[in-house]
């Protein structure tokens, strides 16, 4: 059975989503890519559809201040995409083909989804959003989108469907703007990120789940220009 992207697309944004793209699975082939793959636990994925809400300007520009107040509302947009996406999810099992949710960006330092060592989750979902065209990384190692910089909230469902995909629309991967700003970089509390593009996973985690109590810390958000 033919699948229409346009029409998936257009449901998926009726529910609630902000943006919507899709990725072939096979740009995680690619030998630039160094991390997991999806392919390793559904060798017959096709697709991945990555879907997206906007994060409110409200709880984000009063940072650090208001962190319980920006970590809720972080949850509720994942809370919306989980729901969002478990409806397509399930409408596509109906019409024949597997699916399977990644975890909402951002959760990916919750330690029941990544790996212990490497904080790596099984994919990255701000990979499968570069090759969905949906914007670029940043220095802060976030997806910055045109609309809205970095101040967005994603998930993605994986499938054997065979859908259109679209196509990166940035050339390089991460934003050239970046290099020039740095703003992220002087902004983070606990030094995890670096002029040349790395970071240390690990201080970040520390620093939101040790220090911070769980709540979230939204600093390389809230300098972002874009």
């Amino acid at each position: 059975m033919s699948l229409d992207a346009t029409v998936i697309k257009e449901q998926i944004r009726r529910f609630g989503a902000d943006f919507v793209g899709i990725a072939d699975a096979a740009g995680f082939l690619n030998p630039g890519y160094t991390g997991n793959r999806p392919q390793d636990f559904m060798p017959g994925i096709r697709s991945v559809i990555v879907i997206g809400v906007v994060i409110p300007k409200g709880c984000v520009q009063p940072l650090p201040k208001g962190r319980p107040e920006y970590t809720n509302t972080l949850m509720a947009g994942t809370a919306t995409l989980r729901v969002i996406a478990f409806r397509i999810a399930r409408d596509l099992e109906k019409q024949g083909y597997q699916s399977a949710l990644v975890p909402t960006e951002g959760s990916e330092f919750g330690m029941w989804y990544a790996d212990m060592e490497t904080l790596r989750a099984d994919i990255s979902l701000k990979y499968a959003a570069w090759l969905a065209g949906l914007g670029a990384y940043g220095l802060n190692q976030l997806l910055i989108t045109r609309e809205t910089g970095p101040r967005i909230r994603m998930t993605a469902i994986l499938t054997d469907a065979p859908l259109d995909a679209d196509h990166p629309t940035e050339e390089t991967l991460v934003r050239s703007e970046c290099s020039a700003c740095q703003r992220c970089v002087k902004a983070c509390p606990v030094g995890a990120l670096f002029a040349d593009g790395t970071i240390r996973p690990q201080a970040c985690r520390d620093y939101m789940f040790s220090t911070l109590g769980g709540l979230r810390c939204g600093m390389c958000i809230r300098v972002c220009p874009l």
